[in-house]
């Protein structure tokens, strides 16, 4: 069954790749709440599960590094794509453990069929504010299409960690970050 499920969404559009995803996720942290109350590390398990497989780590990874992934060790690398990842994982459950039910609307995509790159805009309703637009900005590779980058209100994620870890680079070194990751990763500081 997960076989086929895998293959069904290899074959999904972006639009309806992120929709899917979206509705299976918050459908199960609905139907996990009390679970979820109970054991709050249960949501970044079903992060891990439901939409980590969609976004391409490494490559978020590369741009967020820049000329230090080039710099780094084969070591390196992965250690920083292990904890960069749970990072993102984290700070994408915590956000997700705030949902209250609000309306996630999906905008219509506009590409040609032979499109390598789009981005898919979905709107998350505010009782009494305008809705908060998230843009997912992704990639197909390998038949499949993988989310590369995440726009919250326009502020892009990866422009984002890449300007705070080239700081932190600059005045630590990569091994550093990494060490500053897995602290805020076990700490369950990955909001910041």
């Amino acid at each position: 069954m997960a076989g086929w499920l895998g293959v069904a969404q290899a074959a999904m559009g972006p639009l309806e790749l992120v929709q899917d995803t979206t509705d299976r996720l918050l459908q199960a942290i609905q139907a996990e709440k009390a679970v979820i109350e109970k054991d709050p590390d249960r949501i970044y398990r079903l992060v891990e599960e439901i939409a980590l497989p969609h976004f391409d780590f490494e490559r978020i990874s590369r741009w967020v590094l820049a000329k230090n992934w080039r710099k780094a060790t084969p070591e390196q690398r992965q250690r920083f794509l292990e904890e960069f990842t749970a990072l993102l994982v984290r700070t994408y459950a915590t956000a997700l453990a705030e949902y209250k039910g609000q309306k996630v609307t999906m905008q219509p995509v506009r590409m040609k069929p032979d499109d390598t790159q789009v981005k898919v805009r979905a709107e998350v309703e505010q009782p009494g504010a305008f809705p908060i637009p998230i843009d997912y900005r992704m990639h197909l590779t390998d038949g499949a299409w993988k989310v590369y980058d995440v726009a919250i209100d326009d502020i892009s994620l990866v422009a984002n960690y890449r300007s705070t870890f080239a700081n932190e680079i600059s005045s630590g070194g990569i091994d550093n970050l990494i060490a500053t990751l897995a602290t805020r990763n076990k700490g369950g500081d990955g909001a910041k």
